[in-house]
C-alpha cells in the first residue's frame, strides 16, 4: 500500500469488510451481469429470438469479469455501462448481440443501487438487532441497581441502571421498526427505458402490451424482489434514497444519545466503556481513561445525520424525467452513510458488550443526594408521629437550604438527616432517618418496568430475529 494518495477512513478505520464488499466495484459489476442475465431470460421467455445457448454463455461468465478489457474500453468511449457490455460481449461472442437488449444504462445502474441498498440494510438490521440484544442483557442484569437519575443534568429522583438502559433500547427499537418498513417497501426500477415509457420494448415486442406488462414482474422475481416501482422517469425516484438514509440518520441519532450518556457516566466514574490492557488514554496524562469509542460513535453519528441531507436535496433538485447532477453526489453519500453507520453499530456493540459498572460509586453519589429527595417521605412519617404538616413543610424547606449551603459553599457532606434529627418538630432520631434511606424505596416501578419491557416488547423482537443474533463486532484500530 502506498502512502501518497488519500485513503478513506471509512474503509481503513471504521467500516467492516462485509459492508465494504457490498459497496465494492466487484459487487456492483457482478450484479450488473446478473441483471443482464435476468433481462435476457425474460425476453427469451416472452418470445424474443434468444437461444438457450446464449443464456448459458452469459451464465458461464457471470462471475469471471474481465476488468482490464472494460477499463481499456472505458478510456475510449467514456461510458462505464457500455464498456462492461463490450467486455461481457468479448467473453460471450454468441450472446453479445442480446446483452442489454432494449435497456438503458439505468437498468443496471439503478436496479443495482436498489439491490445493494437492500443488502446493506439487511446487514445494518443484523447489527442493530444485536445491539438491542446486548443492551437488553445489560438492562436485565442491572434492573434492580438504584442510581441517581438526572433531568437537566441535575439530580432528580432515583431510577435504576437497567431502567436507564431501556431508554436507549426503545430508541434503537424505533429505528428497527423504521428500517423494516423502508426495506420492506423497496422495489426495483425494472426495465422502463430512457424516459420510463418502455418505448423500446414496444418496438421489440411489436406493441404486445401483455408481454410488456410482464417484463418488470418477471425481472423482479428473478432478482428476489416482489415488485418494481409502477412508474418512473429514467431513474427510480431519488426520494427512495432519502427514505433509506433517513433510516440511517435515525440510528445515528439513537447511537449519539447512547454514546453521550456513556461519556457523561464515565466522567462521573459510574460506568466505563471497555479499556484494553495496553491502551493509552492520554500521551501526557497516563491516569486518564478517555471514552474514545463513545466519542467515535458521536463523531460518526453527526456525519451520518448530516449526510442524510444529500439525497433530500438531490431528490428535490431532479428535473423532469432525470438529470445527471444526482450521480456524483449519490456515489458518495449513499455508500458513505452505510459505511459510517456500519462502523457506529460495531462500536455500539463493542461498548455494550464490555461496559463496566461501578456500584459503589453509583451508591455513594445516590446516597449523597437521597436525603434531599426523601424529604416528602420523612415529612409524612413525622406527620404520622403527630407533627403539623404545614409547620413541618416550612421547617424541612429551611433545613434543606441549610444542608445545600453546607454541601455547595463549604464542600462538606450532606448533613440534612442530622439537622432533621436535631429538630424536635419532627420527633425522629437519626437512626430512624438513616434506616429510611433505602434507595430501593425511591426507584418507583423501575425494576418492574424493565422486566415488563423486556418480556413483552423486546423478547418477541429477539425471537423473531433469533437467526441473526450472536454476531461479533469488527473493530478497527
Amino acid at each position: 500500500m502506498t502512502n501518497d494518495r488519500y485513503v478513506s477512513p471509512l474503509s481503513e478505520r471504521y467500516a467492516s469488510r462485509e459492508m465494504q464488499y457490498i459497496f465494492s466495484p466487484d459487487k456492483k459489476f457482478r450484479t450488473w451481469r446478473r441483471l443482464w442475465i435476468a433481462l435476457a431470460e425474460t425476453e427469451k421467455e416472452l418470445g424474443l429470438p434468444i437461444t438457450k445457448e446464449q443464456i448459458e454463455e452469459l451464465k458461464a461468465h457471470a462471475e469471471d469479469i474481465n476488468y482490464e478489457v472494460a477499463k481499456e474500453r472505458e478510456k475510449q468511449v467514456r461510458h462505464d455501462v457500455m464498456s462492461h457490455v463490450y467486455a461481457y460481449g468479448v467473453q460471450c461472442p454468441k450472446a453479445k448481440g442480446i446483452i442489454h437488449l432494449g435497456a438503458t444504462s439505468c437498468y443496471v445502474g439503478d436496479n443495482t443501487d436498489i439491490i445493494i441498498m437492500a443488502e446493506a440494510l439487511k446487514l445494518v438490521k443484523k447489527k442493530l438487532v444485536n445491539v438491542i440484544s446486548e443492551l437488553s442483557k445489560f438492562a436485565d442484569e442491572y434492573k434492580n441497581l438504584p442510581t441517581l437519575a438526572f433531568t437537566h443534568f441535575q439530580p432528580a429522583q432515583p431510577t435504576t441502571v437497567g431502567k436507564r438502559a431501556t431508554l436507549w433500547i426503545q430508541e434503537f427499537l424505533m429505528d428497527l421498526e423504521d428500517l423494516n418498513y423502508v426495506r420492506g417497501s423497496l422495489k426495483l426500477l425494472g426495465s422502463k427505458g430512457t424516459t420510463g415509457t418502455q418505448a423500446s420494448f414496444l418496438e421489440l415486442f411489436n406493441g404486445d402490451q401483455d408481454k410488456i406488462d410482464r417484463i418488470d414482474p418477471m425481472i423482479a422475481e428473478k432478482m428476489g424482489f416482489e415488485a418494481c416501482y409502477p412508474v418512473s422517469g429514467q431513474t427510480y425516484s431519488r426520494k427512495v434514497d432519502t427514505r433509506v438514509l433517513n433510516v440511517l440518520a435515525g440510528i445515528a441519532a439513537s447511537a449519539h444519545k447512547f454514546s453521550n450518556d456513556i461519556r457523561l457516566l464515565q466522567h462521573l466514574k459510574e460506568v466505563e466503556e471497555p479499556f484494553e490492557k495496553s491502551q493509552i488514554g492520554s500521551s501526557a496524562m497516563a491516569y486518564k481513561r478517555n471514552p474514545m469509542r463513545s466519542e467515535r460513535i458521536a463523531s460518526l453519528s453527526r456525519y451520518v445525520m448530516i449526510d442524510a441531507l444529500n439525497p433530500a436535496v438531490t431528490s428535490a433538485a431532479q428535473w423532469f424525467e432525470r438529470t445527471l447532477d444526482d450521480s456524483a453526489n449519490k456515489r458518495l453519500s449513499v455508500p458513505e452513510g452505510f459505511l459510517a453507520i456500519d462502523g457506529i453499530l460495531d462500536l455500539c456493540l463493542n461498548v455494550v458488550d464490555g461496559l463496566v459498572v461501578y456500584p459503589k460509586v453509583i451508591e455513594k453519589r445516590l446516597m449523597s443526594e437521597l436525603p434531599f429527595m426523601a424529604t416528602e417521605n420523612i415529612m409524612m412519617d413525622a406527620v404520622k408521629a403527630g407533627g403539623d404538616r404545614q409547620e413541618l413543610h416550612e421547617r424541612i424547606r429551611t433545613l434543606s437550604m441549610e444542608a445545600g449551603r453546607n454541601v455547595k459553599e463549604k464542600g462538606l457532606d450532606n448533613n440534612l438527616l442530622e439537622l432533621i434529627a436535631k429538630d424536635p418538630a419532627f420527633g425522629l432520631d437519626e437512626a430512624a432517618l438513616k434506616a429510611a434511606m433505602d434507595p430501593a424505596k425511591y426507584v418507583g416501578r423501575a425494576p418492574l418496568q424493565v422486566e415488563t419491557f423486556l418480556r413483552e416488547v423486546i423478547s418477541p423482537v429477539l425471537e423473531e430475529n433469533k437467526e441473526i443474533l450472536g454476531m461479533q463486532a469488527e473493530i478497527h484500530v
